[in-house]
């Protein structure tokens, strides 16, 4: 008899062992790396308070010229996963985690199921990833479309990764979502008696295609040969002359991007400037990306607007 009550005791015990435990496994969160501020936002608001996001990169430093850090490589060895532009945006990043103390870490492609744009004008020889034969754009982030599909996929596999938290994130990706289309739609209502964008445009380098698309707008020229590189000037030459020729009408610039070529482009072809976010700077927050691009988009209702009101009105029909 005390042997069996001495066994209930134990079994007892190691039961409440075992349910002791459960909280403290289900509070641990997962750490999440993440590469740029896009993906930062688009985290955030996925996981809320269920996991940490944590960036590769410090504040201040620019993804297009960044030269992975000793402290930064170590900080990946503490990361659950991480989440990755993976199609030429962050190649900095495979780097780290093949130097790091988790050469295995899970990495999630966010692009994976995104429709690609292929890489224009000297980008293509320059910068980009080939992604299946093409030399792909990588700046899927730059559009309201490629970014909820870059959120659901995130969200999905953070569900597999975590799946006590799985329905939270999938709840939070759909609020996420329907959010920036909020913006989206917002921005073409406001076009909707304009005149159709029939314009041309041209880029002071490749980052703005897939934000220009949603609107109908083709990049017919891009000004550098790549990002952060200033034309030559015979390279200049040849853009301004192609601008002349295309009958390029509007240039859309970086935000904040001081530079005497693109005042001389402006002066040569008389092309109206508007500048765009590309939502790589200052602090990472989980509205950064909302904020920046809903001025993004305005900036490009705006540009539609202003060309329209400028458009000649049509001839009038014989007879009339």
């Amino acid at each position: 008899m005390r042997d069996r009550i001495s066994r209930r005791a134990v079994l007892a015990g190691a039961a409440f062992a075992l349910l002791a435990a459960r909280p403290a496994v289900a509070m641990k969160r997962l750490r999440i790396g993440v590469t740029l501020h896009p993906y930062y936002s688009y985290v955030a608001n996925i996981v809320g308070d269920r996991a940490e996001v944590v960036p590769l990169i410090p504040v201040g430093f620019n993804p297009h010229a960044y030269e992975p850090r000793g402290e930064d490589i170590k900080r990946l060895g503490a990361l659950d996963v991480v989440v990755l532009n993976g199609i030429g945006h962050d190649d900095f990043a495979e780097r780290m985690i093949r130097a790091s103390e988790k050469p295995d870490v899970p990495v999630i492609e966010a692009n994976r199921d995104v429709p690609l744009l292929a890489a224009v004008g000297q980008m293509a020889q320059s910068r980009g990833k080939s992604v299946s034969g093409k030399v792909v754009n990588s700046h899927t982030f730059l559009s309201i479309t490629g970014s909820i599909t870059q959120v659901q996929t995130i969200a999905r596999e953070l569900g597999r990764l975590d799946p006590d938290n799985a329905d939270v994130f999938s709840k939070n990706a759909r609020a996420y979502a329907q959010r920036l289309r909020k913006i989206r739609a917002a921005a073409l209502a406001q076009l909707a008696e304009a005149p159709a964008a029939s314009f041309r445009v041209a880029t002071i380098h490749g980052a703005y295609d897939y934000l220009l698309r949603e609107f109908g707008l083709e990049v017919t020229a891009v000004v550098e040969p790549a990002h952060g590189v200033e034309p030559s000037p015979a390279q200049l030459a040849k853009t301004i002359e192609q601008i002349r020729a295309l009958d390029v009408k509007v240039i859309f610039s970086e935000l904040n991007f001081p530079s005497a070529y693109v005042d001389t482009i402006r002066r040569e072809t008389g092309v109206r400037l508007y500048p765009l976010s590309h939502v790589i700077y200052g602090a990472y927050t989980p509205e950064k990306f909302e904020v920046e691009m809903a001025e993004n988009f305005a900036t490009v209702v705006r540009a539609i607007k202003e060309m329209g009101a400028d458009a000649p009105s049509p001839a009038p029909e014989a007879g009339r």
